[in-house]
């Protein structure tokens, strides 16, 4: 193959087009629990997560909730992937090999937010949220009815095999992927491009700017403890428990359990099991969508 403008500009049309094919094979796993926020700014504060705002009986003057309550924010990490394609395999028109390697870029890229998503799920029993205790943990501070500050917890401890349950039908999930670029396909195949010049290399890469922070730790318990009935009894009344400051109801209801692949039959059992393991009726079938989530594992 002769390398020219013209050959390449077709090369570079087919290595996109192998690169989108695999993106459309990516695992979109992180939209069950991650809100997508867009953003224009390399970091993007989040003070609001504070106020989970109410309705309340209109006397007197109108009460504005004040959204800079906490210094929570989230900065952006650059994320790439490159392949390099030898100008000799193009010139001897050897360039079968790069078509399911291009294929994998895409899927590679596209499944980067699942991997991110699922690792700070999984690290929120030592890593903060926006008030300053880590996600998973024992003493939330919350005001109660007498306005005085309690702890509440949003975990079972434990030291085994992590696993989660959240609320995911709210207009903001547990988790944020806040994003400023997507992956974009980008190519660096001139003739005259340095590393064609000194290495005899075509690159093709992509690239985004983006990363991943905590939502409301009230809509997420993340237990250690042994996956079964009575500790997922706990965690649903957790969740559906909370309340906002003031003693006022959140009216959380969880809906989604998230468990890594070696958790996967003890979690079927409890959700799609018609009897329980005494034979008597298995109460909690059903009560929640199961996601078995190998980026978990």
């Amino acid at each position: 193959m002769l390398v020219n403008a013209e050959n390449l500009n077709a090369l570079r049309a087919g290595f996109k087009t192998s690169f989108q094919g695999g993106l459309g094979m990516a695992s979109t796993m992180h939209t069950q629990v991650a809100t997508i926020v867009p953003s224009s700014l390399k970091t993007q504060k989040y003070g609001w997560l504070g106020k989970f705002p109410s309705v309340r009986e209109w006397i007197g003057a109108r009460v504005v909730h004040a959204l800079e309550q906490h210094d929570y924010s989230i900065t952006e990490k650059p994320w790439e992937l490159t392949i390099g394609v030898d100008r000799d395999d193009i010139e001897t028109d050897n360039l079968g090999i790069y078509t399911p390697m291009f294929q994998e870029m895409g899927e590679s890229t596209g499944s980067k937010w699942d991997s991110l998503v699922y690792a700070l799920l999984k690290d929120g029993f030592t890593t903060p949220c926006y008030d300053g205790q880590n996600f998973f943990d024992t003493d939330h501070p919350v005001l109660d009815e007498n306005g005085e500050e309690v702890s509440v917890s949003n975990t079972g401890g434990g030291s085994g095999t992590p696993w989660f349950l959240l609320c995911t039908n709210k207009a903001l999930k547990p988790i944020i992927l806040q994003k400023r670029k997507d992956f974009e396909f980008v190519a660096k195949d001139r003739i005259t491009d340095d590393t064609v010049f000194n290495n005899r290399e075509f690159q093709y890469g992509a690239d985004a700017r983006a990363n991943v922070g905590f939502g409301f730790w009230q809509q997420a318990y993340g237990s250690k403890q042994t996956l079964n009935t009575a500790a997922y009894a706990t965690a649903r009344a957790a969740i559906s428990g909370m309340k906002g400051d003031n003693g006022r109801p959140l009216g959380l209801m969880p809906n989604l359990l998230v468990v890594p692949p070696s958790l996967e039959s003890a979690a079927r059992k409890i959700l799609n099991s018609e009897y329980a393991a005494g034979g008597e009726t298995n109460e909690w079938k059903g009560t929640a969508e199961l996601l078995v989530c190998p980026w978990l594992a």
